[in-house]
């Protein structure tokens, strides 16, 4: 039984196909039911973050049968029509391990070295597991790339810099303002990738931070843990008069800002600048405010040309990580057979 692994990133498909694609965490359980019901996979995890949707899977079938199956369920459960095989990469071993390995170091990562993927593939694990998905040979891949996304961490300086799409985006707030004490920040969305936002401006110095959520007791909680305030999730759109800079990372299906409404509000503004950063897949915001005088959007794509400049720094360490990967996946793959328990056969005698 052969691990394999299909896919689709931010080099292989833009964020217009890939919010199309994405699970939302609450529907990995059933997606995982229906992947097991197609007799596709025996074991099988799903990753699905803002720039990848990958499905791991250990399976007896053909690996050629296996993607075509796999193709047809992706696009049968999204309901995605357009043709998606050019934007899909597949993996059999050694290279599916290999991948797989990659993805915890972070070393497929739009930001080189980027630390919140390895938390996200554990959870995506821990899901799989606990709801019966996985078994003998995806259990010991997972562990084992755990393991090598620690040593790699210790023993190499790939993570050197910032290391996350969070932290990204508060360096290109600071490219436009050149310094955020004097802005006004409002973090749309208490989940984990707004934390890390949240707490990344408060530490490059942000003068204030709100923080609304659905759910309002999130909010509070998060921005007394980082001195700011937290807004009702009703009230967000009548602060807009008084915010420099949006980052928005909600798991809401459809837009919270479209044109229409960010016009109306931006009248108030006096024409003064206002940087929207969208890091949610699907987007929270229409890419039609962009034609708006004033107002600068950015969606995780674009954050890909400041990534561009951490792979330089770090492409010295790239080639160590890999010499890592391959040392570790082979000896996933093809462990050291037990000696024999009666001696050397070869010196036996005739």
């Amino acid at each position: 039984m052969g691990i394999l692994v299909m896919g689709l990133n931010h080099r292989t498909a833009p964020v217009a196909v890939r919010e199309r694609l994405a699970f939302a965490a609450a529907r990995v359980p059933a997606a995982l039911q229906q992947l097991r019901a197609s007799h596709v996979a025996d074991e099988a995890v799903i990753l699905s973050t803002c720039n990848r949707v990958e499905i791991y899977v250990a399976t007896h079938l053909p690996p050629h049968v296996a993607f075509a199956d796999l193709e047809e369920y992706l696009q049968r459960c999204h309901d995605y029509r357009d043709p998606l095989s050019d934007h899909l990469y597949r993996y059999v071993e050694p290279e599916s391990v290999e991948h797989l390995f990659r993805v915890a170091c972070g070393l497929d990562s739009m930001v080189l070295g980027e630390t919140e993927i390895l938390g996200q593939l554990k959870e995506a694990y821990e899901l799989a597991r606990r709801s019966g998905f996985t078994g003998p040979r995806l259990n010991r891949a997972f562990q084992k790339a755990f393991h090598v996304a620690k040593q790699i961490r210790t023993e190499t300086l790939i993570q050197r810099g910032s290391t996350s799409v969070a932290n990204v985006a508060v360096e290109l707030a600071e490219r436009i303002f050149h310094s955020l004490r004097p802005c006004t920040v409002l973090v749309i969305g208490a989940g984990d990738t707004s934390e890390k936002v949240a707490r990344a401006l408060v530490s490059r110095g942000a003068g204030q931070v709100w923080v609304t959520n659905r759910t309002y007791e999130r909010a509070e909680a998060l921005a007394a843990a980082l001195g700011g305030r937290a807004l009702r999730f009703e009230e967000w759109p009548a602060a807009f008069a008084q915010v420099d800079i949006v980052i928005s990372s909600t798991a809401s299906p459809g837009y919270l800002l479209d044109r229409p409404r960010l016009e109306s509000w931006t009248r108030e503004r006096e024409r003064k600048p206002l940087l929207l950063i969208d890091i949610a897949v699907p987007r929270n915001m229409d890419p039609a405010v962009n034609e708006l005088d004033d107002v600068y959007l950015y969606n995780v794509d674009d954050l890909q040309s400041i990534a561009d400049d951490y792979v330089r720094q770090r492409q010295a360490e790239v080639a160590r990580c890999e010499a890592i990967i391959r040392e570790k996946a082979r000896a996933l793959l093809d462990p050291p057979r037990p000696p024999c328990a009666s001696g050397d056969p070869a010196r036996s005698p005739a």
